[in-house]
This record gives structure tokens, sequence and C-alpha cells, in this order.
């Protein structure tokens, strides 16, 4: 049975991508999402750094898994560099839309992760192409409940300065008067 072009161009990115995964590694001083597929045996491990703009500034994983698993992780490292929270959430979905079989237009945002898109065809291996993304998933819900926390504390702190400054301006303005 003799391959299509498209077939062999999709065989040959998913091996490069997992020969030569792209971001393979960990980021100093940013926690990491590990998140396993016990079906499979596939483990990842995933860094993501945001900047002070919600940008993916940097992202790296370290894995132990099958061909697709690795590949996917490395694809999907490349797809969300220098995209916001908001864009790498909308990628993720559209990543595990696709690998269900659904058909989206913003696939081509994918790069190279669209090639994954006939994993729909091999059910057992849906999990294997999402666990980087899931992983990825989980890194921007941490980060957003770590800002939340923060904007919460920053919050509380402005009310107590403000209850401050207005003990004192009524302490000020209650003093009595020199007879």
């Amino acid at each position: 049975m003799a391959l299509s072009k498209l077939d062999s161009l999709y065989m040959a990115v998913v091996a490069d991508h997992s020969k030569h995964p792209h971001h393979q590694g960990q980021i100093e001083g940013v926690d990491q999402i590990q998140l396993n597929n016990p079906t499979c045996g596939d483990v990842i491990q995933l860094s993501v750094k945001f900047d002070e703009n919600d940008l993916v500034e940097d992202i790296a994983f370290v894995n132990s898994g099958c061909t697709i698993s690795t590949a996917s992780a490395s694809m999907m490292t490349d797809a969300v560099m220098g995209k916001t929270k908001e864009e790498v959430e909308e990628l993720a979905q559209v990543f595990s839309e696709m690998v269900q079989g659904q058909s989206d237009p913003r696939q081509e945002e994918l790069g190279d992760a669209a090639f994954l898109s006939g994993v729909s065809k091999f059910p057992q291996r849906i999990k294997c192409a999402t666990l980087s993304w899931n992983a990825l998933k989980k890194a921007t819900e941490k980060e957003r409940k770590l800002w939340l926390k923060k904007e919460s504390n920053r919050n509380q702190l402005i009310s107590v300065n403000i209850n401050l400054d207005f003990t004192m301006m009524f302490n000020l303005f209650s003093l009595p008067e020199k007879a």
C-alpha cells in the first residue's frame, strides 16, 4: 500500500518533532505541571513562563512518551510561543476538537500541530496527542488563579490603606479645638 504525498509529509513532520523536539527542557523558577497518560505510559512535565502582558515568554517540556505524545508537545510549544493566555486556551480547544474529528478554520493557527488531525482515526491515540495540550490548559488555569490571588491581595491592601486614610482624616478633623 503506497503512501500519499500528504501521508508521507505527515509522517516526516511527526517523526522530526519526535526525534528532535523543540523547547525540550525545564525553565528555572517556574512551576511545572505534570500529567500522565496511564493507557500509554506517557508522562509530561510542562513549564510555561508568562510575561507581564500575559504572553507566553518561554515554554519547555520534559517527557517520556510515545512518538505522537512527544511530537505533539514539540508542535504545541511552537504554536503557543508569544500568544496570550486566552489565545493559548483557544488553540488548546481547537486542537482537542481537531483530534476528535471536528473541523475548524482556526486549525491553521496550530502550525505543524495541524498535521495531527489524522489522530482522529485512531481513538486510542487521542490521549497521547492531547496530553501536552491538557498540561498547557492546567498551566494557564494555575497562572490565572495566582493572578486572581495577587489581585485579591492587592485589593485588600488598597482597602486597608483607604480605611487607614479615612481614619486618619477623621481623627484630624475631630481634634478638640484649643481654647
